[in-house]
């Protein structure tokens, strides 16, 4: 009797033990679906909705990356994106999507709302290949992206794109957009670029985070209200030391009187 009782006991164990067994295998497929994924700035070459694709406009942003934290973040083409994303198996969700309201030109808009439409078309299949990522939905619809390096400090052209004091930032003024940049020359040991109005030089020693900027040599026109205004609140980080912050393709610059100016590599 009491093997019997001890037989029965097994089978009845069985069972659980080739569920756990399942579930385990699920959760490794998971793992490694999102492994190659998070962390990574992937750049959107293209988007392919009902057997039509369409590749980005050479003039738009449109780029994603998902934390390891369990969020997203990137730009539709036009806009700005933020959402929270949830891998399974081989599959990504991204849900809870909030976006920036601006106005681009029509066929940056009409490629963007492709994009947004098939990025949060519920769970989106992952498959990588090389530096190549294919999201795909259910009806198969498909984005197609590629990993996209760090910029490097030296020989990348930063366009300024705002300016911050006492912690608070501000973009630039439109007329100002694109009228300020540096480069930095590791060779030379010099920055050179625009600070909105006039050309720039300066020397630059870059060190443990830091930045000593020497006094700056400048050209002597004059602009607009909106550009001297620029040009007068980025000279105030020369003749100083700055910290400076790399990520991906953004550098943030930050004088020791709390003065700050954000640039993102040109493309």
């Amino acid at each position: 009797m009491d093997k019997q009782r001890f037989t029965l006991a097994v089978l009845a164990v069985l069972p659980l033990v080739m569920a756990c067994g399942s579930d385990t295998g699920g959760d490794t497929g998971g793992v490694s679906a999102a492994s190659g994924v998070p962390g990574v700035h992937w750049k959107v070459d293209s988007v392919t909705v009902d057997g039509t694709t369409r590749h980005v406009p050479a003039e738009a942003d449109a780029d994603l990356r998902i934390g390891k934290d369990g969020t997203a973040e990137g730009h539709y083409g036009c806009n700005q994106f933020s959402a929270k994303a949830a891998f399974t198996d081989h599959h990504v969700e991204l849900t809870h999507a909030r976006q920036t309201l601006m106005a681009c030109e029509p066929n940056r808009m009409a490629f963007e709302r492709a994009l947004a439409a098939t990025l949060t078309d519920d769970s989106l299949t992952v498959e990588t290949k090389g530096d190549g990522l294919t999201l795909t939905t259910h009806d198969g619809d498909r984005v197609q992206l590629t990993k996209e390096q760090d910029a490097s400090l030296y020989g990348t052209k930063w366009t300024i794109t705002s300016l911050g004091e006492d912690g608070t930032t501000a973009s630039l003024p439109q007329q100002s957009k694109g009228s300020a940049y540096l480069t930095f020359d590791k060779k030379s040991g010099k920055v050179t670029g625009r600070l909105g109005c006039n050309h720039v030089t300066a020397k630059a020693t870059v060190r443990d985070g830091r930045i000593a900027l020497g006094p700056a040599s400048t050209t002597r026109m004059m602009c607009d209200a909106s550009l001297m205004h620029t040009e007068k609140s980025l000279l105030r980080l020369f003749d100083g030391t700055a910290t400076y912050e790399l990520d991906h393709r953004t550098l943030t610059l930050t004088s020791e009187n709390g003065e700050s100016a954000e640039a993102v590599a040109a493309r």
